[in-house]
């Protein structure tokens, strides 16, 4: 019997392929957010909702605007303008005017992601650039806090004079623990931006990640760790270390940064040792920033310093070849 010829097929990489595609790892992520978002709508009403429904309509239009204008293919179906636009609303107070969270939007998707290629190439997390950007307007975005059980009008202009409280930020930033219990930093009793109120919101949606695989714990536990030890060895104001280092990790946007900001896949480190050395110049920066900085959050402004720095703990963390053999230097034969 004749033997039938074998043929070997020669293509280009990658010759592995998965079920995972952006579009699944977006929709995770969109799943993984839901839980702070009805954290948010329980404690600032359906404002929050009605918020968070804006931006992810102002991301997806403008990128599909953008994407038609340059005649470039269309990718408003990969949901990464979706998460982009619910990250953006979850870092602002929920009595923001939407006028507002629109011009974060178009900063976010045209300016930071498409001028630099789109999905893949920005050089820092959309989201917290267009965060940052709102600080031109400081009285909006850091000026009117609202008391967690107030529920705002869901589409008209709130009012919010008579409503407003401090932050537990606030409080930490002069050396004072937060009235606020840690029952309640914990669920979220407190003021602040409407994604970051609800620890146990934002838990809750990093375990989903964890399990789908879309993270890993080496960002979000070198960051953490880093801040749990630099509250807890040098604590402000005399305070408990422990209870100051308790709260220091449930207040403001350390979990909401660690979490769902620091992993973003484009702008963070791809090699294991870069991820921690990562995670932990993200802590460093928090907790320098938070102690010394005029601004009393610094988690935004930390990851955006490091979205910086990827490439330097990429090569960090790039592991030996086997079976490398370094060239001896010159001068050195005989020796």
């Amino acid at each position: 019997m004749k033997q039938r010829p074998q043929y070997f097929t020669i293509s280009s990489s990658p010759h592995a392929h998965s079920k995972t595609t952006t579009k699944v790892i977006m929709r995770d992520v969109v799943i993984a957010l839901i839980p702070a978002l009805i954290a948010a709508i329980y404690f600032f009403g359906f404002r929050a909702l009605t918020l968070t429904m804006v931006s992810v309509f102002g991301c997806t239009f403008f990128e599909w605007l953008y994407r038609k204008l340059m005649k470039k293919p269309h990718t408003i179906g990969d949901w990464s303008a979706a998460v982009t636009g619910m990250l953006i609303a979850f870092v602002c107070p929920v009595s923001l005017p939407f006028w507002t969270v629109l011009i974060a939007d178009f900063f976010a998707i045209v300016l930071v992601k498409q001028l630099f290629g789109g999905i893949g190439m920005n050089i820092v997390n959309p989201a917290l650039a267009a965060r940052a950007f709102l600080f031109s307007w400081p009285s909006l975005m850091s000026g009117t806090w609202v008391t967690p059980g107030t529920w705002l009008p869901a589409l008209s202009a709130p009012v919010v004079d008579g409503v407003t409280a401090a932050t537990p930020m606030e409080s930490l930033a002069v050396g004072q623990l937060p009235a606020e219990s840690l029952l309640d930093l914990f669920l979220g009793k407190i003021g602040g931006s409407l994604g970051e109120v609800s620890a146990l919101a934002l838990i809750l949606g990093g375990v989903y990640l964890l399990i789908r695989r879309v993270i890993s714990l080496r960002i979000p536990l070198a960051y953490l760790l880093t801040v749990a030890v630099l509250t807890f060895v040098f604590p402000l104001g005399g305070n408990d270390r422990l209870l100051w280092m308790a709260c220091q990790i449930l207040s403001g946007g350390l979990l909401l940064g660690a979490i769902f900001m620091a992993t973003d896949y484009t702008t963070s480190p791809v090699t294991r040792g870069g991820q921690i050395a990562y995670g932990i110049g993200c802590g460093l920066l928090t907790v320098a920033l938070r102690y010394f900085g005029s601004y009393v959050e610094g988690v935004s402004y930390a990851i955006l310093i490091m979205n910086c720095c990827v490439g330097f703990f990429d090569k960090l963390g790039i592991p030996k070849r086997f079976g490398l053999v370094k060239k001896a230097k010159k001068g050195g034969e005989g020796k």
